[in-house]
């Protein structure tokens, strides 16, 4: 037997997924990036979000501006049903009704704005959770984790599924894919 490698084409299906995204919206113009995983699968093992993108955008999350002009890059049944407020943030629009964001001048002022991701967080989930594989992969998922503490928390001091107890740290456990109102 040879010791070379032997060389082999990648999988039709492999092929399929490295496919390109071109963004065009207001926060980013001509950014590109490839999707290389499934769509929902293959996530980094210590990555379990408990909500896809969709149900956050029908829950009401981020006082239903934020994904307002970002529809073209995303599947289109993700805003059927969502809660958006193209306008302004409206705390009313979010699950629990309050206001549990902080503004994105505030992001980047703690320097958390990953520069692919201008939007933040929820951005890099999104694309993340539509295959795309980035070298902010595993910043995001160590602040994702991070979260938790909020669920510890709300154990603590709330009876469970007493949705009115600590519901801003329920509409951010929200904000960040884990279904606080199963807590």
């Amino acid at each position: 037997m040879s010791s070379e490698k032997v060389m082999r084409r990648p999988s039709r299906s492999r092929t399929l997924l490295r496919r390109r995204v071109v963004v065009r919206d207001r926060m980013q113009k001509g950014y590109a990036y490839f999707l290389t995983e499934p769509v929902g699968r293959r996530f980094h093992p210590d990555f379990r979000p408990e909500l896809t993108p969709k149900q956050m955008l029908r829950l009401g999350v981020f006082g239903g501006k934020y994904m307002t002009d970002c529809a073209r890059e995303f599947p289109k049944d993700w805003f059927e049903r969502a809660k958006l407020c193209p306008e302004r943030h409206d705390a009313a629009i979010n699950y629990f009704g309050v206001n549990a964001s902080k503004p994105l001048s505030y992001w980047r002022r703690k320097g958390w704005i990953y520069p692919e991701d201008p939007r933040g967080w929820f951005q890099w989930y999104c694309r993340y959770y539509m295959g795309r594989r980035c070298a902010d992969d595993e910043r995001q998922i160590r602040r994702w984790r991070a979260m938790g503490r909020h669920i510890a928390q709300i154990r603590k001091h709330c009876e469970p599924r007493d949705l009115g107890c600590r519901r801003r740290q329920r509409q951010a456990l929200l904000h960040w894919a884990y279904d606080s109102r199963k807590i």
